[in-house]
């Protein structure tokens, strides 16, 4: 065997240089983790490991290499499983820490961000979590793909707390967010939307039971296993928000806040829609003027030979009014927008909604008959402790209230409501891609756009 001198002497320049980079980001990387939490810098112990893998190699990782005369196949094996095993954990480190894709599935941001982009989602931005299960199928969020089998994409165990590393800022009002789906804990596979408590609510929990074959079997999730949803952040920990006539107005109890007892109105949002119901003199619109508009194929609704039913901007409304075949173009009734949370104990609308307080970490709020069904989910399925009526309640966590842009057209807080800080996923930083379904091209003016939303 050789002496450690001979392994050190027989150690290349190039070695040495990418021992210094590896060890280098090793070590940044733990820090990273070990932030707020010195306890995690035992990870440290590797370093030595990594450092041996360019320099002394003591342990022989290419032992395989040795064949490459002698025995071709094997060595051309285990050339491809080594390539793929390293292909495996850089995507699943960096899709875990860095950044994921995002692909817009609905329209519940539309004209903000449009089905068919896709986003570049940094986990840097807000800190990344450090994943509550660990052991899991890359890229994929929870069910495996029908070609592998289907099932879950992850083991239960071992399952690690909550935790979040040191990130540059957190969610801000404006900011578009992605998080994991607050209400997505407990799913019916065969009915995934709406959310199971939403149908609980409309069917009852033993007709769910009792019809697997309508609603399929339940299943549970842990917070980072849940679906992927993205909205706009329309109120912060601290915040309290009403919503009159579908404008939505927040008011800080931050007491470096000056505005603090003051109701401040939502920026007026240039993508910002509702559903109109517009009469007609009988006239068909033609799908050119449409989509001249804005409007898309599958929001091109016809109520009736002089009522069409369309998704519209402030810019959208006002081109139509100017149209002579439009009689009027009026808002859709809010009675439209079904039941909202807590459902079944408020007489609230999607248009017309709170006031509501947004819990931060630390606040101490006095639990009352009124107020305490709209914190009982946060105490038992978000921070698994008893809340009692009469007495104070101290929130864990920071908590935030999301909607889209599409108000009409976005299951979103006012239906399942706050988003703990803890399904906190990422920020959209630009669109890296973007399909139009309607015409099946690219839509190459919206590459390399911002996805921000931060004014």
């Amino acid at each position: 065997m050789k002496s450690f001198q001979e392994r050190i002497n027989e150690t290349t320049r190039g070695g040495w240089i990418r021992a210094g980079i590896w060890g280098t980001l090793y070590v940044a990387f733990v820090i990273w983790v070990a932030w707020g939490d010195w306890k995690s810098l035992g990870w440290l112990a590797l370093l030595p490991l990594i450092i041996d893998m360019f320099t002394t190699r003591y342990i022989n990782y290419s032992w395989w290499r040795k064949y490459k005369d002698t025995k071709p196949a094997l060595y051309t094996l285990f050339s491809w499983i080594d390539a793929i095993v390293f292909a495996l954990v850089a995507v699943y480190f960096i899709n875990l820490y860095i950044f994921q894709n995002y692909q817009i599935p609905s329209s519940s941001l539309e004209k903000s961000l449009r089905v068919g982009d896709f986003l570049y989602v940094s986990k840097m931005a807000y800190g990344a979590r450090v994943p509550q299960t660990p052991l899991s199928m890359p890229l994929v969020q929870h069910t495996m793909p029908k070609w592998l089998g289907g099932g879950k994409s992850y083991l239960d165990w071992p399952h690690w707390e909550y935790k979040r590393l040191k990130g540059w800022t957190s969610p801000k009002k404006g900011d578009i967010v992605v998080f994991n789906f607050p209400a997505g804990d407990t799913v019916c596979l065969k009915m995934q939307n709406p959310d199971y408590y939403t149908l609980k609510y409309y069917y009852g929990e033993t007709l769910i039971k009792n019809r697997k074959d309508v609603f399929g079997e339940i299943v549970t999730r842990p917070v980072d296993r849940r679906e992927n949803y993205v909205k706009r952040c329309v109120g912060e920990p601290g915040d309290s928000l009403r919503i009159i006539n579908n404008v939505v107005y927040t008011k800080s109890k931050v007491e470096s806040q000056k505005s603090k007892d003051e109701w401040q109105r939502e920026p007026e949002r240039e993508g910002l829609q509702l559903n109109y119901l517009v009469r007609t003199d009988g006239h068909v619109f033609g799908a050119k003027y449409l989509e001249k508009i804005g409007i898309s194929i599958a929001d091109r609704v016809q109520v009736d030979p002089q009522t069409w039913h369309f998704p519209l901007t402030a810019e959208m409304k006002a081109e139509l009014e100017k149209n002579p075949h439009v009689l009027a173009v009026e808002i859709e009734p809010e009675s439209q927008g079904g039941a909202v949370y807590p459902l079944g104990h408020n007489e609230w609308t999607r248009d017309n909604y709170g006031p509501i307080y947004i819990p931060r970490k630390g606040d101490k709020i006095l639990i009352t008959e009124e107020n305490y069904w709209v914190y009982k989910r946060i105490a038992e399925a978000y921070e698994f402790r008893p809340m009692q009526i009469g007495k104070e309640y101290e929130f864990q966590m920071d908590y935030y209230w999301m909607q889209g842009d599409n108000r009409h057209n976005s299951a979103d807080s006012r239906y399942w409501g706050f988003v703990p800080e803890d399904h906190i996923v990422g920020r959209p930083v630009f669109i890296w891609l973007s399909i139009d379904k309607d015409k099946h091209g690219i839509r190459w003016s919206r590459l390399g756009n911002k996805a921000t939303g931060r004014e």
